[in-house]
């Protein structure tokens, strides 16, 4: 009888072990506040389709083709939240807002096979961005074996530009494919526009300075017994003049290197995935090229060190001698660049 006790209790104590256990198997596995709970919210709050924005903009992230998550960096999304917003400005709305053209789709360069349009915004690293989408293109098998004649022929780059598709080719190209472009400081893009097109001035575009240097000081140069070539002051009127435009008529699209990047690029308009900034570029190119799908294939060329950076002494000394109504001019005119895009209004023009 002591012996029937012993094994009941033995059988008892057995079943409690297993019971136990189960539910500590449970409770371990299972879960459904921690892991999986986690996960969920992670998808809710996935950046949607290209070029919009999640309503949080505290969490984002991005699901990709395999179901990997990689996680947007803050910035990126901050600066299209500021486009959206200032785009939304009333106030702002002559400087922000353009048509997207046949000069806006001129612009932009299209890379079918990985889905990729570029709006290009000449003096800020531009000539770069092209050799990556000339390789995706498959025109050459590398960047280093692109002739520099080659880059800008676009007859022979394998570039096509998105105005010459058809309207729904156009329309389902800007819905569905990855869109970027870069900017920099408007003043200092306009410094370098100069500088290479009138001071350098490359001996396979003369017309820059036989054509349209001379138009400029006939129309804005005070001094009219003064013979030396365009100065800075003399382009600084000219861009800051509000009837500039009848003058960018008889120029053509070779005013493309110093008109805003609202009249380029149409961001207002044109739902871009990413905006780089040349100053922050050897973090924006890699970004870029990942977003984009096309790390693996091609890298964006070696960034000389120092050449991104802001140089505000150079900007203070073209500008220098100046008088404050023009630069006031210039900077009315650029005014939806600065904005849209986080740059500061100059120091020189607060005092």
């Amino acid at each position: 009888m002591h012996q029937q006790w012993l094994l009941l209790a033995a059988c008892f104590w057995v079943i409690f072990m297993f019971m136990v256990a189960s539910k500590f198997i449970t409770l371990t596995f299972k879960d459904p506040d921690g892991y999986s709970t986690k996960h969920e919210l992670l998808f809710l709050t996935a950046v949607p389709e290209v070029g919009k924005l999640p309503e949080d903009k505290h969490v984002a992230g991005e699901v990709k083709p395999t179901g990997e998550m990689h996680v947007q960096p803050l910035v990126y999304l901050q600066r299209l939240e500021l486009i959206r917003n200032t785009c939304r400005d009333e106030a702002l709305r002559n400087l922000s807002h353009t048509a997207v053209s046949k000069f806006v789709l001129d612009r932009i360069f299209v890379c079918d096979k990985h889905k990729i349009l570029f709006c290009q915004t000449p003096k800020v690293g531009n000539t770069q961005w092209k050799k990556v989408l000339i390789v995706l293109n498959g025109a050459f098998p590398s960047i280093d074996e692109i002739p520099e004649n080659v880059v800008h022929d676009h007859e022979k780059n394998g570039l096509p530009r998105l105005s010459s598709f058809s309207d729904a080719g156009i329309q389902r190209r800007l819905k569905t494919y990855f869109k970027f472009f870069i900017v920099r400081d408007p003043f200092e893009r306009l410094i370098s526009a100069f500088k290479d097109k009138f001071v350098h001035n490359p001996r396979f575009e003369p017309w820059y300075r036989h054509e349209i240097a001379p138009g400029i000081i006939r129309k804005y140069r005070r001094n009219r017994t003064e013979t030396r070539g365009i100065q800075f002051e003399d382009f600084v009127r000219y861009l800051g003049d509000p009837n500039h435009r009848w003058l960018d008529l008889q120029f053509g699209d070779r005013i493309i290197h110093w008109v805003t990047y609202v009249e380029l690029c149409a961001p207002c308009e044109i739902k871009y995935s990413v905006v780089g900034h040349h100053e922050t570029l050897e973090d924006d190119a890699p970004y870029i090229l990942r977003e984009a799908g096309i790390d693996h294939l091609v890298s964006y060329p070696t960034i000389p060190p120092g050449i991104t950076a802001y140089n505000r002494t150079k900007v203070e000394h073209y500008f220098l001698g100046i008088s404050k109504r023009d630069i006031r001019r210039l900077y009315a005119r650029f005014e939806g660049d600065f904005r849209l895009f986080g740059y500061q209004k100059p120091e020189f023009l607060l005092n």
